[in-house]
């Protein structure tokens, strides 16, 4: 009882095209066409490999402070 049957959806859908109309319809089914196929699309991209970081890229390293905050050494690599 708390289930459709193939029946009930083919009686929902023609209705549902009846009120909604066949054009406004297919147009739907269509947007519903084209976002699949981007998201397969999206999907089959590989992504891009991850690369070791570069001088550029690396953060400096903190200046090195001794017991009473003098600097020892600086930032740089």
């Amino acid at each position: 009882m708390g289930s459709f049957s193939l029946v009930h959806w083919l009686v929902f859908g023609g209705i549902a095209i009846l009120v909604l109309g066949g054009g406004r319809f297919s147009n739907m089914m269509g947007d519903v066409a084209k976002g699949i196929k981007q998201f397969k699309k999206g999907m089959a991209e590989e992504d891009e490999a991850p690369r070791a970081p570069t001088r550029i890229d690396a953060k400096p390293a903190d200046p090195v402070l001794d017991r009473d905050g003098n600097r020892v050494r600086d930032g740089e690599i």
